[in-house]
């Protein structure tokens, strides 16, 4: 199927349902270093928001009383909500390194990407790497 020139797919946004959006905006903006791009409504109870950090963002819906199944060991390697890329993995890690939603340490793996996991507050897996040379 030929697409047209003038059509260019620009991003894909992972969104997450979750029971509180305030919180877990807040929570990926103390604990990652994201900004909130959009939150709706501005005050009170929050039923969407967009949280951003560079080139990567995340979205929230709110949907009252959601717990996320877990699922990570159903599949061997875990199963993951969104894989974020980035330059400088190692320096991001360390920012990170030590804390208790580390799933994962910095690790290269077979595909060539350097690597490390955390999970949010919900539950969702978030990866992020790089294929940088890393110095260990």
């Amino acid at each position: 199927m030929a697409h047209p020139s003038q059509v260019r797919l620009h991003s894909s946004v992972p969104v997450f349902l979750v029971d509180d959006v305030n919180a877990t905006a807040a929570w990926y903006r103390e604990q990652l270093g994201f900004g909130i791009a959009g939150i709706f409504p501005p005050t009170g109870t929050a039923g969407w928001a967009s949280l951003q950090r560079d080139g990567a963002e995340i979205m929230l819906q709110r949907l009252k009383g959601y717990k996320k199944e877990t699922v990570y060991e159903r599949r061997d390697g875990g199963v993951w909500n969104a894989y974020i890329r980035l330059t400088g993995v190692a320096k991001f890690y360390e920012t990170v390194k030590g804390k208790p939603f580390v799933k994962k340490t910095l690790e290269r793996e077979p595909y060539g990407d350097w690597d490390f996991e955390i999970v949010d507050l919900n539950g969702y897996v978030v990866v992020f790497g790089g294929d940088e040379t890393v110095e260990r």
